[in-house]
């Protein structure tokens, strides 16, 4: 995939995310922020992202699905940074969480706990009972095992617990295998012929507040069809159980907008509002939806700086300082960023594998057969990087995590600082050596 920019393709409602970049001057900018300019005080490899560029895509969203009285809450495993999520909340937007851990981010972040989300297949009991305590909107229930727990802790708090169960309603959202949720044999939600019994049985219990039902079909949706089948299905379910006098009061109705990574024209929010308010929008239920990577993914970017050139069997390797632990998916889902030069060179003609130093063959970024000429010290950055990039960043090769950088109009700011091989180490001071065998001996006596 080669895609060369210009201010032309930055224009207009399909290019909206991305309108916080334009080259001028010669120089690649985010917002009015020359991006060589930030890169002379962060070394690489860095993320930058736009401020603006995210409170458009939620004012956008936001206006779009106003007629159904649709609230958002933002999928936080999309980039859990705690200024991205302050920034969102700042706006009114909700949070959807799926650990203990972006439950700890989003209150640090200033979130009302009445505004948060809690799905993922496999909550701890420490996790239920730190949620319920906080008052959390409420848990997403995936399977009846995990209702029994839910159902223990509320027990113990003396509390009721607010639960709406997700639903696998066996539909393909036609999107790559290893981020669809919603097909039969997918480890997500409960098998929607089981919902009826399982949902009657659960609003007799008094530590439940059963509020309705919940789905997500999948990530990366670029083709809205699956959200009407889903959709439909979970409003014939609604029907069926308010006819046994079940009351079913919210549907969460999950995220996965995708982006076009290509800079190109991504699914119409439009019609995607539209597609909610014709199946869901007359059930007189509160409607909520839980986009990532729509939100944040174009205001990112991964600056980086190539070492060096070699070649490889007739290919020429561009060898930069990020690699696959910065930025996962390319090894992980075969996915490839546009590349985006910091200086407009203009000749973009020139053919490069981009790879990292990562000690392994799948830190390649991909191959781009329209890049300018690259040489060492030369700053690029890959596109549409604000989801699931520093989120899913580790240390691998003992390799530090980098840092973050938002910027709002003509001002950056570090919004999280590089983590370096000195932190890691402390953390792994040994601490004294324990016998539980003495410790249990002791007890015994």
């Amino acid at each position: 995939m080669t895609y060369e920019l210009t201010n032309e393709d930055l224009t207009g409602r399909t290019r909206l995310n991305h309108d916080s970049l334009s080259y001028r001057n010669g120089k690649l900018f985010i917002e009015k922020l020359a991006v060589e300019d930030i890169a002379a005080e962060v070394p690489t490899p860095f993320y930058c992202y736009s401020a603006s560029t995210i409170r458009n895509a939620f004012t956008l969203l936001t206006d779009k699905l106003k007629p159904m009285h649709a609230s958002v809450c933002f999928a936080v495993k999309a980039n859990s940074n705690i200024s991205i999520l302050k920034l969102l909340a700042d706006l009114g937007c909700g949070m959807d969480i799926v650990s203990g851990g972006e439950l700890e981010r989003v209150i640090a972040a200033g979130v009302v706990p009445s505004k948060i989300v809690f799905s993922g297949v496999g909550k701890t009991r420490r996790e239920i009972r730190r949620a319920l305590e906080v008052g959390i909107h409420q848990l997403n229930v995936e399977s009846p095992a995990e209702l029994d727990s839910i159902r223990g802790v509320a027990r113990d708090l003396g509390c009721r617990a607010p639960v709406v169960f997700r639903v696998n309603p066996d539909v393909d959202a036609r999107t790559h295998a290893k981020i669809s949720t919603g097909k039969k044999g997918d480890k997500f939600g409960i098998n929607i012929e089981l919902i009826e019994e399982l949902y009657a049985k659960a609003a007799a219990f008094p530590e439940l507040d059963v509020a309705g039902l919940a789905v997500h079909i999948g990530s990366q949706l670029l083709n809205l069809s699956p959200y009407s089948a889903a959709y439909r299905r979970l409003a014939s379910l609604v029907d069926k159980l308010r006819s046994l006098g079940l009351p079913v009061r919210r549907l969460d109705l999950g995220g996965g907008l995708g982006i076009n990574y290509n800079f190109g024209v991504g699914p119409d929010v439009g019609e995607y509002a539209a597609i909610v308010g014709e199946t869901v929008g007359g059930l007189h239920c509160e409607l909520t939806v839980e986009p990532g990577r729509w939100l944040v993914g174009p205001a990112g970017l991964l600056v980086t700086e190539v070492l060096n050139l070699k070649e490889a069997g007739g290919t020429v390797l561009a060898i930069v300082d990020a690699a696959m632990n910065d930025l996962m998916r390319p090894a992980l889902y075969d996915a490839v960023h546009p590349v985006l030069s910091l200086q407009d060179v203009g000749n973009s003609a020139h053919a490069y594998q981009i790879v990292g130093p990562v000690c392994e063959s799948s830190d390649v970024f991909g191959t781009y057969d329209a890049l300018p000429p690259l040489q060492s010290g030369v700053r690029i950055a890959f596109g549409c990087a604000g989801a699931y990039g520093a989120s899913m960043a580790s240390t691998y090769n003992s390799r530090d995590l980098i840092a973050e950088v938002l910027v709002e109009a003509d001002r950056f700011r570090l919004i999280r600082r590089r983590q370096t091989i000195q932190d890691l180490l402390e953390l792994e001071r040994a601490t004294p050596w324990k016998s539980c065998f003495e410790t249990n001996a002791t007890t015994a006596l």
